[in-house]
């Protein structure tokens, strides 16, 4: 209140001041038109009033002075005092609000461990039950799997036993024609012998003949015993596709003279005229078969000259090419049993070839339904693979997530919860009891 009682005392000067100028310009505005002489006596008491007013104005403005220090002293001893009452009244209201603070945060503490032991067991019987899930489902494709692969091991185990036995029974047929082989062998005659008489020869020549064309060739591509059109008989005759057709061969062969070259009590000069003789029944024996057996528009262009024993099929080539060139001039073959075979098999890889042509939408349906069942076949090995590596993966996500489980309990226990951490605020101020100040 002092202070406001002196600025209105100051506002009441200046007012009065303001005043006093007005009336002084008004008198001197009035002035203008009086006499000089009243003119010099107003200007005197003019002065005079001036210079009381300026005696007027110098004792307001000391005491205004005066009373402006007074005033500023009593304004600057209630600023400290409000000032120190002010600072008393913050202290106090800043304790109280850290006290409220610190009260929230405890309490809001509490409240986010409780939310996260919540979520903690939550999450625990939520992992459980996906990793029970998790565990059934992959029991499941494991047995799948090791059913199938059972499976697959039983059908190659039943495979592997049925070749076996088939392995086992053909050497019980080998031994069985070993121990028969061997029963012959002590049984049968000298060679020698056997060729010595020319009807006996010609049927060992025919019956070797026909025990390779039989075993070699399949049904219907030969006969034995054939009677040509100009009435001769075969021996054999092979029936081969066109162009070749009809193949003639021959099993009697001329060996008197054969045996005479190697007779132990033969002389040199013996010796040298029965190859002489040996040669001329070689020619003799070619020109017969060329006439008897190639016959235009019946037979092929050649025929074939079985000699029934290699060594002398590798006397004839040895020591008489001359004869085996003749022999090609006349469009005869000599063959022995060995060179025969090759012959034969020369003529079943042709018919089979040709079979196979004739088959051929038979052969391609066949590989067809073999592409399809390998095809499917594929895409099933291929859907068992997926399966296994999908189990291999979830095995390894199921080792990933224990992992993870685990160190979240190991922090867990360790009271290490990620991403909650004290305030440093919190943790620099000590907490005080309810009613502390």
């Amino acid at each position: 209140m002092p202070e406001l009682w002196t600025a209105v005392a100051l506002f009441a000067a200046v007012a009065a001041v303001f005043f006093i100028l007005w009336r002084i310009a008004a008198l001197h505005t009035a002035t203008k038109d009086l006499p000089s002489g009243i003119e010099s006596a107003l200007a005197e008491k003019h002065r005079a009033m001036l210079a009381d007013l300026h005696a007027g104005l110098n004792s307001q403005g000391d005491r205004l002075l005066s009373q402006s220090a007074e005033a500023g002293e009593r304004l600057q001893k209630t600023l400290a005092e409000l000032n120190a009452s002010f600072q008393a009244k913050q202290d106090q209201l800043r304790a109280e609000v850290i006290e409220q603070i610190m009260l929230k945060l405890a309490e809001q503490a509490r409240a986010d461990r409780e939310l996260l032991q919540t979520g903690l067991v939550q999450a625990t019987t939520q992992l459980s039950a996906s990793m029970e899930s998790l565990t059934r489902s992959i029991n499941e494709r494991l047995e799948q799997i090791s059913g199938r692969v059972s499976e697959r091991l039983d059908e190659g185990f039943k495979k592997t036993n049925e070749t076996f036995v088939s392995v086992m029974a053909r050497l019980a047929t080998i031994d069985e024609a070993q121990k028969k082989i061997d029963g012959l062998t002590t049984n049968v005659v000298s060679l020698q012998e056997l060729l010595g008489d020319k009807k006996a020869r010609g049927a060992f020549g025919e019956v070797q003949l026909e025990a390779l064309v039989r075993n070699t060739l399949p049904p219907g591509s030969f006969a034995f015993q054939y009677t040509l059109s100009n009435g001769t008989r075969a021996d054999c005759v092979l029936k081969l596709p066109e162009p070749t057709g009809l193949v003639a061969v021959d099993s009697k062969f001329p060996l008197e003279n054969y045996h005479r070259m190697f007779a132990p009590e033969a002389s040199e000069f013996e010796r040298r005229a029965a190859q002489t003789d040996f040669r001329a029944d070689l020619k003799k024996h070619i020109d017969a078969i060329a006439s008897k057996y190639i016959l235009p528009n019946e037979t092929s262009d050649g025929a074939v000259m079985f000699v029934p024993a290699e060594a002398v099929f590798a006397e004839i080539h040895a020591y008489h090419p001359e004869t085996v060139g003749y022999a090609m001039q006349k469009r005869v073959w000599i063959v022995s049993p060995t060179t025969l075979m090759a012959v034969l098999n020369t003529a079943r890889a042709v018919l089979k070839d040709v079979e196979t042509r004739h088959q051929i939408h038979i052969i391609k349906d066949a590989l067809g339904k073999l592409s399809k069942d390998f095809a499917r076949f594929d895409e099933r090995m291929q859907r068992l693979a997926t399966h296994i590596d999908q189990a291999q993966k979830d095995v390894q996500d199921v080792q990933v997530s224990s992992r993870k489980i685990s160190g979240q309990f190991a922090r867990i226990e360790g009271v290490e919860l990620d991403g909650i951490e004290t305030p440093p605020a919190i943790a620099a101020v000590p907490l005080r009891k309810a009613g502390e100040e």
